[in-house]
């Protein structure tokens, strides 16, 4: 029965609704047809599907690797000849291409240089920061001389490489007019550039400590796998930012604190570029060819030579430390002697590196620690830097364990406690918390307090070659691990210690007064041959080319 025209399909006579047109086939219709399906009509179909996929993967591959040939041919260094290659394979292109486009995205790279202004430090005396030109009240423009200025180049990536700058300029600024160049502090696209790639590389290390297991396995074997396309990949970054540097005449002295910046260097054509390569293990990634690569211990200057860089390129120079640890290494030494032999409390100096990470394990062997706090058997001096979350992640363990603790956040504070310290007084509670709200104290802050604390107990990264006892705690990159093993045969550290439970022991081993003994010994002397001069020598070989 029909009504309303053909819109409307009533009840048929027999009261059974009729199908409406659109409504799939029944069932019982479609059976047949999936009968019908065999294995071999799924293979096909799978088979299209894969060969498809293969396809559009090989398209890419093929155009990525089409691409490096575009992307690498302004390029100033060959490094397929310096990195000992007769020529680069199709997946090597492929590699270094998709990395660099992870790296600058679509941005264009520009010829223009960026005109520098400084001022001077509001923390160091006699030191210069730069930022752009215009966009820092009370800046000057720079003013470079060859043969009386030093230019510390560096970058703001955890506080490793601006350790490095501030002891390197440590050194230099007394010795003449001395730029600090972070690249970071130039306000431009360049720099975005790098703080972008920073924030990924922050995460991933986050991430490693905080999951473990095979996160951190991953994690470990990206930062150890510094090869060739690694360096190329940095390298074509370096061609893509080079304004940051383009500012500067061509024979300025230049000690880079990054293997990028190095790079940048380089390839802007300057002449004088030295490199402080920052860790202990060798592979290309920290290598800047046509610079003097300076490294802290032997075992990377003989495998940076077995890997085929040019001796005049390579030279062992010793750690990178601030001078005035350095300058203090008999007295700070014999005043932790003094305190082991009359076993007082052994202060643990903690800090956190500039990703924030390692949060679980440090919080995990603070709780450890309250049978030693609460027995007076040692003191901890937790440097939570300029990271929000870390200093809630302290508070919260030292309220787990019910211990009370002094707050210090303020740099003129630092050095009130710690000239305290040294006039033979203790700290005001067993545990000092240092957290700031500025990046610049965060990292002066370990520097500082090392000269009172009996053992730094850190990751083995740039502070595995510090001149005090360390305790080697679990490492972030597999390419720290070298640099334990350095501390360890030098009698300054120990090995890497990568569980809590470890730790504790050598925290046991260390209320006697026998191995902190030995380890500042070892310490003193190894600052009579010249160990822990690094920086200054590397100022003086920036000085002396900078006069041929």
């Amino acid at each position: 029965k029909v009504r309303c025209g053909a819109h409307h399909i009533g009840r048929e006579a027999s009261g059974r609704a009729s199908e409406p047109a659109n409504r799939p086939p029944k069932m019982s219709t479609m059976l047949p047809m999936l009968e019908s399906i065999t294995y071999v009509d799924v293979l096909i179909a799978f088979g299209t599907a894969v060969l498809g996929l293969v396809v559009i993967i090989v398209v890419a591959f093929c155009a990525l690797a089409a691409s490096f040939n575009s992307i690498t041919r302004g390029n100033s260094i060959d490094l397929t000849s310096y990195v000992g290659e007769k020529k680069v394979s199709l997946a090597s292109r492929a590699k270094v291409a998709l990395l660099h486009r992870l790296n600058v995205g679509s941005a264009k790279p520009r010829d223009a240089s960026i005109q520098l202004a400084a001022k001077a430090s509001p923390y160091v005396d006699h030191l210069l920061v730069t930022s752009r030109e215009g966009t820092v009240a009370g800046s000057s423009p720079v003013n470079v001389s060859k043969e009386s200025t030093i230019v510390i180049g560096t970058i703001r990536m955890g506080f490793g490489h601006h350790r490095i700058a501030y002891a390197a300029s440590s050194w230099a600024a007394s010795a003449g007019t001395t730029y600090f160049h972070d690249l970071l502090n130039i306000d431009s696209p360049e720099a975005q550039l790098i703080k972008d790639m920073d924030k990924a590389y922050s995460k991933g290390s986050r991430l490693a400590t905080e999951i473990g297991g095979p996160v951190e396995k991953l994690w470990g074997a990206i930062t150890k796998s510094g090869d060739a396309n690694a360096l190329r990949a940095t390298y074509q970054m370096a061609e893509h930012i080079k304004p940051l540097l383009l500012g500067l005449p061509k024979d300025t002295p230049i000690i880079a604190t990054h293997s990028l910046v190095g790079l940048i260097a380089v390839s802007c054509g300057f002449t004088n570029v030295i490199n402080l390569v920052i860790d202990n293990h060798a592979q290309w990634f920290i290598v800047v060819p046509k610079a003097l690569n300076l490294v802290q211990g032997p075992s990377n200057y003989h495998s940076l030579l077995a890997m085929g860089v040019p001796p005049e390129e390579v030279c062992l120079a010793g750690h990178w430390i601030p001078k005035a640890l350095v300058e203090n290494i008999d007295a700070d030494c014999t005043a932790r002697k003094h305190r082991a032999a009359a076993k007082k409390p052994v202060r643990l100096l903690i800090p956190v590196g500039g990703a924030g990470a390692q949060r679980s394990f440090v919080c995990s062997l603070i709780a450890a620690m309250k049978a030693k706090l609460e027995k007076g058997e040692v003191q901890l001096f937790l440097n939570a830097g300029d990271h929000a979350h870390m200093k809630t992640a302290f508070v919260a363990a030292l309220a787990s364990i019910g211990a009370v603790y002094e707050v210090i956040d303020s740099l003129a504070g630092v050095h009130t406690f710690c000239d305290r310290l040294r006039t033979g007084a203790e700290p005001k509670e067993a545990v000092t918390l240092f957290a700031f709200p500025d990046y610049f104290p965060a990292v002066a802050t370990t520097d500082i307090v090392s000269r009172v604390a009996d053992v730094l107990c850190c990751k083995p990264s740039e502070l595995a070659f510090y001149p005090l006892p360390k305790l080697m705690i679990r490492r972030v990159g597999d390419h720290e691990a070298y640099s334990a093993l350095r501390a360890s045969e030098l009698g300054d550290g120990t090995l890497e210690l990568r569980e809590v439970a470890d730790a504790l022991k050598y925290v046991e081993l260390m209320k006697k007064p026998d191995l902190l003994t030995v380890m500042n010994n070892c310490i003193i002397d190894n600052n009579k041959i010249g160990l822990y001069n690094g920086c200054k020598k590397a100022v003086e070989m920036a000085k002396a080319r900078a006069k041929q």
